[in-house]
């Protein structure tokens, strides 16, 4: 059984059996009430970060089953991501901003959620999305983002959200600190 060699979370690696990824990933989802299961294909997955919090992943025949799409999800050898778990976004057009706690390296979500999209805001498929703690003057919510519709928060204070306690240890420096719990 192919395994990941490492996955990283706010700029420090763990390696990480397939078991153990599986399992941290289900424990995040399922606090969330986000029943997507991922099961990483015949290779391994590397989560490299370089400077500037420009994330790049690195895969050899990525594939990953993804429950809310319903369907074998294929990414491309290498993407580039510019945030990272923990980091606090806004979307570009809509009064929102969240932090980040899962990261899609390409779009792996329904293709009814896709189309539901007005075509001309409508982002392309193949860049990373990001799973949000999002809120707004009104509610917090979870949110699905395009990296072409995220910026950074120029606000810089912390996100208030019911499942943040759960996944974030501690906010510093403008982003939020995973839980050890969750991590290796």
């Amino acid at each position: 059984m192919a395994r990941p060699l490492a996955f990283s979370f706010a700029n420090a690696s763990w390696s990480l059996g397939a078991r153990a990824l599986a399992h941290h990933l289900s424990i995040a989802k399922t606090r969330l009430g986000h029943t997507k299961k991922v099961f990483w294909g015949a290779n391994a997955l590397i989560a490299c970060f370089a400077a500037v919090k420009a994330h790049t992943w690195c895969m050899e025949s990525a594939q990953f089953f993804s429950n809310q799409a319903g369907r074998t999800i294929v990414a491309p050898r290498q993407i580039r991501s510019r945030f990272g778990i923990g980091d606090v976004v806004r979307h570009r057009m809509f009064d929102f901003r969240g932090v980040i706690f899962d990261i899609d390296p390409v779009f792996a979500n329904s293709e009814e959620w896709y189309e539901a999209i007005p075509e001309e805001i409508r982002p392309h498929r193949d860049q990373p999305f990001y799973h949000l703690l999002a809120e707004n003057d009104d509610s917090s919510y979870v949110a699905y983002v395009s990296q072409q519709n995220l910026v950074a928060d120029s606000e810089g204070g912390p996100i208030d959200h019911p499942t943040v306690p759960e996944l974030f240890d501690s906010f510093e420096d403008g982003r939020y600190r995973m839980r050890r719990s969750l991590t290796h």
